[in-house]
């Protein structure tokens, strides 16, 4: 064996050596910092989110080394070299990137949705998320353009790609236009605070949830379990309802057409019962008014309220189903009817069989009448 092959496989067997010591110390240290995220929860996270990348990164370390040191200087020492570097880029972003990942969830832990007032926590969510997703992107961005600056050819394009920059920039602008519209509309979303993670919202007639946001798509959950997603470009610029921007609580109608009979007062005292005897109730509005008058019906209108948007579509179907028992069990002749009445014939007198009326008409036949005549038409012809 060649003392060049001895070189390579010597350096390769220590190679293996180094990788698994680096293999045994990863292990040790991410043990020890998952116990020490017990106190800690950032050193908890970062176990949880960087052995993996740590590991590929530790390896194209040692490979990098290895081949500088064992491969002779020639084509395959310069072309593994550059693949070697390559990918030490990319896993060093990847390993970064889940630095980032790892500081998110731990200030995420600390803003608790699961309460009920959690506006705060859901607007610092949305816009830690928003953030490391910006942040991250950036790092893919400049880890891309380390790679391709390895590239001899594209160093020495440089200066005249520099040359006309202006133009590029332009035309680059205009094809990423819809991109950056919703990115910066996503950027938007973080910091105006229109909008947050779980908020209820109305948006294309559809009711639902916003599920997760990111720099070029809003995900709403629909109440039927459906994904309706949004450019966000597309979202900030039409209108839509946010039913818990300021506070979850609503108020909701149950309107019943009804006889005119119908003692109000009583199905006043009716509703109050039903909103007392349910736990969807907050105890705020409990309020019957007649909104209404036509002729045939009376219009009444329960306003109620309850702690969020679901909990308030449950209570008035609760209410509108019990008032409906209500008024057929105890009011049953106030439920709306169609109503006719029959009318006696009475015999129609024939035109000849009349006497004269003097006061049906204008012109003639009575005094004043023949006066006018005369005063519009002049003598009546013999």
């Amino acid at each position: 064996m060649s003392g060049s092959w001895l070189r390579i496989v010597v350096a390769l067997g220590v190679a293996a050596v180094v990788f698994g010591l680096f293999l045994a110390v990863e292990y040790v240290l991410r043990r020890v910092l998952r116990r020490l995220g017990q106190r800690a929860t950032v050193l908890g996270e970062l176990a949880e989110h960087i052995h993996a990348p740590l590991r590929w990164f530790g390896a194209m370390v040692v490979l990098r080394i290895t081949v500088l040191v064992a491969l002779p200087t020639g084509s395959w020492r310069n072309v593994t070299s550059h693949v070697l570097t390559l990918a030490l880029i990319g896993t060093g972003a990847w390993l970064l990137a889940g630095v980032l990942t790892a500081i998110e969830q731990t200030m995420l832990g600390r803003w608790r949705v699961d309460v009920a007032d959690n506006r705060h926590a859901r607007r610092m969510q949305t816009q830690i998320r928003l953030v490391r997703r910006v942040i991250v992107a950036a790092i893919a961005v400049i880890a891309l353009g380390a790679m391709l600056m390895t590239f001899p050819g594209l160093r020495t394009a440089g200066t005249s790609l520099l040359a006309s920059a202006g133009v590029i920039g332009a035309i680059a602008a205009l094809a990423a236009q819809s991109l950056l519209g919703n990115v910066f509309a996503g950027l938007q979303i973080a910091f105006s605070d229109a909008i947050r993670l779980d908020d209820v919202v109305i948006v294309e007639n559809e009711w639902g949830r916003v599920e997760d946001i990111t720099l070029t798509y809003l995900v709403v959950h629909l109440w039927d379990d459906r994904r309706l997603v949004i450019p966000t470009a597309q979202f900030m610029s039409q209108p839509f309802e946010n039913w818990t921007r300021r506070d979850a609580a609503l108020l909701g109608t149950v309107e019943l057409d009804v006889d005119w009979t119908l003692p109000v007062d009583e199905m006043r005292d009716e509703l109050r019962r039903i909103l007392e005897s349910t736990d969807l109730w907050d105890g705020r509005v409990s309020v019957l008014q007649v909104t209404d008058a036509t002729h045939t019906l009376v219009r009444v209108r329960a306003l109620v309220s309850a702690v969020d948007a679901g909990t308030l579509w449950d209570l008035r179907c609760l209410v509108r189903e019990q008032l409906v028992q209500w008024v057929r069990g105890k009011h049953p002749y106030a439920v709306p009817r169609l109503r006719a009445e029959q009318v006696p014939s009475t015999p129609v007198r024939r035109v000849e069989d009349s006497a004269p009326d003097h006061d049906a008409r204008v012109f003639g036949d009575s005094v004043d009448g023949l006066v006018r005549e005369h005063a519009f038409n002049g003598p009546r012809k013999a």
